[in-house]
């Protein structure tokens, strides 16, 4: 499994400290603000993980989360779902491997990818 991973998250602050989590596990980091600029990426490259905010500009985090799992490259690509909306994570689990209702801590996702990693 690739050690890339992609967080496609708008919010500055919170790709900040998902990228910190990741790295310390031993993740290469690429931080992504905008769902089209993650759309282009993910044409480019096949991570090992992908950190995805539902709510993004552009293009949602669900229509990037439904073309990920139509596409074969990423069929071992771990997907988790970042949001403040649990609704909006029930909606879309069965799609994800994992997700994550915001407030999210750096040692939650850090303990969480570390098992990914295994």
């Amino acid at each position: 499994m690739s050690n890339l991973a992609f967080i496609i998250e708008d919010d500055v602050d919170l790709s900040t400290i998902y990228a910190d989590a990741l790295e310390s596990v031993g993740y290469k980091v690429e931080r992504i603000k905008d769902g089209l600029k993650a759309q282009e990426r993910l044409r480019e490259e096949t991570p090992g993980l992908i950190l995805l905010d539902m709510h993004l500009p552009h293009i949602s985090g669900g229509d990037l989360l439904t073309e990920i799992r139509n596409d074969e490259r990423f069929s071992s690509t771990n997907v988790i779902l970042t949001t403040a909306d649990a609704r909006m994570a029930e909606a879309y689990e069965e799609l994800a491997d994992f997700v994550m209702v915001k407030p999210i801590s750096f040692v939650q996702l850090r303990d969480l990818t570390a098992r990914l990693r295994k």
